[in-house]
């Protein structure tokens, strides 16, 4: 399907789809240098050449410039092309931007060099930029979402599906490592942690190395106010910290922590004297032990673990400042009424380890007294059923949903004002868009896992405000109905792994702006051909 791409689209800081990114490259290196014969780039490599362009995340100065490197070579024969995609010179490009950044208003140029703590790719959510601005001093917690809807208006960071999560630019991430270094002392450490340490009197320290242990200088660290620690997690082993020493109590400073995805067996001690830390992200350190010293951290207001080791409860309730809690094992969640009392700013919580032992009754009655909690996750496992969870909509103060385990039937009735939902790993007999399309503030849905029928129904008028849907792995669905009127306002539709799924209802097409499908070659042939994705803007189908 050729697509037209604009000389002026070139010029815009909006990323371009997968498609025109490919169309603008391609008219970039053989239309527009003339480019014939054996010269041109061989579509062979198409795939070599898309895969070169991701680092340019669609940006179309970026997309010109690598054109231009690449036309401006004289080549002939494949294995030629082949050593120039893969020594491409991302350094020019970064220069271009800097005229970009120029123009970033003052106030936005810290919260875009405070984009250098995340690892390059991936997700960003509004709740993390607002921990990571908070801790640096950079925004208030009342005013974030306008530093968050001006980078998105200058295209510097690009809204994700649930509209709380954002992607950035490849290159952009390396600008702003390159203007956190230079204008704020960060340091980003990509090899064996021994760089010399900045002379900010508060400064940032990121770490994305192998190390099995990490040693602090007490004198020149003192001031730190940010610590990561990025691992490596499931792909590689021997690439993450193991050990965290005691002298980490010396950093009295520091106001956010962060060891997700490495290899920490034990936390320690001394952590119960950083007074001031309001961070603390531990996730994914595979069955870490943690001791009976988070209630000693008193300015915690965020704190992300999970599948730990507590041999004594954690005494939560002592942590008067705390918004977010995941996750806490429903054997160590408390259930007196004095102690929840004190949590009266929790918004977002997940409890883990359910299963059909498991008292959710008490455990709901219990969540129904937290009037500030908006967002729940419950957690249980792959193969073992979660309890009934008909008590459920008892939580009428919940916006934000996630069941993430084996359910044999959905709740009778669901908590009114969910705005978003995520069932995952559910594996339903029942289709469970009946339920589902009586939500009336329903506006994102994501199945993962969850239904293993062939065909699911909508009838008309359900779905009345739903937006994004997004369906994954559901490996039997064949056949999906809906009624007059239904899902009407659907902007954004992700379709994945969905074999046998290949027609899909002309009425999800009618307001849709965004259609990412991942299937089989002839189902994503038989898509790409049909009249209904013509007048959609942005879209990505891959076999």
């Amino acid at each position: 399907m050729d697509i037209d791409v604009r000389d002026e689209d070139v010029h815009e800081m909006k990323p371009l789809d997968s498609n025109k990114s490919w169309q603008l490259f391609l008219k970039t290196i053989n239309h527009g240098n003339k480019l014939t014969g054996e010269h041109r780039f061989p579509m062979n490599l198409q795939h070599m050449g898309k895969q070169m362009l991701r680092k340019c995340g669609g940006l179309p100065l970026a997309i010109k410039e690598v054109g231009k490197q690449l036309a401006e070579r004289k080549v002939s024969g494949e294995s030629e092309w082949e050593q120039l995609l893969e020594s491409v010179d991302f350094g020019s490009t970064l220069k271009l931007l800097e005229p970009i950044y120029q123009k970033l208003a003052p106030k936005l140029e810290p919260c875009f060099m405070y984009m250098s703590f995340f690892k390059e790719n991936t997700t960003l959510r509004a709740e993390k930029l607002r921990e990571i601005w908070h801790a640096g001093g950079v925004v208030s917690r009342s005013n974030y979402e306008s530093y968050i809807n001006g980078l998105i208006d200058e295209s510097f960071i690009n809204v994700g599906d649930k509209g709380t999560e954002y992607r950035m630019n490849p290159l952009l991430h390396m600008l702003s490592i390159q203007k956190a270094e230079e204008k704020l002392g960060f340091e980003i450490l990509r090899n064996n942690g021994n760089n010399q340490p900045s002379e900010s009197p508060h400064h940032h320290r990121v770490i994305i190395c192998s190390r099995d242990k990490f040693n602090y200088s007490t004198d020149q660290d003192k001031h730190l106010v940010s610590l990561f620690f990025h691992g490596g997690g499931y792909l590689d082993t021997n690439f993450g910290l193991k050990i965290l020493l005691e002298t980490i109590e010396k950093l009295m400073e520091l106001r956010f922590l962060g060891f997700r995805n490495n290899y920490i067996k034990e936390l320690s001690q001394s952590l119960g004297c950083l007074k001031k830390v309001e961070v603390l992200d531990i996730a994914q350190n595979f069955m870490v032990e943690v001791p009976d010293i988070i209630w000693e951290m008193c300015s915690l207001r965020h704190i992300y673990m999970s599948d730990v080791i507590c041999r004594k409860p954690l005494k939560i309730d002592a942590l008067q400042f705390l918004e977010t809690l995941t996750y806490v094992s429903i054997d160590n969640w408390t259930y007196e009424l004095s102690s929840l009392k004190m949590l009266t700013m929790l918004g977002k919580l997940g409890i883990e380890g359910l299963d059909g032992n498991s008292d959710v009754s008490k455990l709901f009655a219990s969540l129904a007294h937290m009037r500030s909690l908006e967002h729940l996750i419950l957690r249980g496992y792959r193969f073992i059923s979660m309890p009934c969870l008909d008590e459920l909509h008892i939580l009428q103060s919940l916006k934000t949903l996630k069941l993430d385990g084996l359910l044999t039937r959905l709740p009778n009735e669901l908590p009114p004002n969910i705005e978003s939902l995520t069932l995952v790993n559910s594996c339903l007999d029942e289709d469970p868009m009946p339920l589902l399309e009586k939500l009336p503030e329903l506006k994102y849905l994501k199945l993962r896992n969850a239904y293993t029928g062939r065909q699911m129904v909508i009838l008309p008028k359900g779905f009345p405000g739903l937006t994004v849907l997004c369906i994954e792995e559901l490996w039997n669905l064949r056949n999906v109905q809906c009624g007059e009127g239904a899902i009407f306002r659907l902007e954004k539709l992700e379709i994945h792994d969905c074999p046998y799924l290949d027609t899909l209802p002309n009425s999800l097409f009618l307001c849709l702006k965004k259609l990412n499908m991942v299937t089989t070659k002839s189902i994503a042939a038989k898509i790409k051909n049909s009249d209904l994705i013509s007048k959609i803007g942005m879209v990505n189908i891959n076999p």
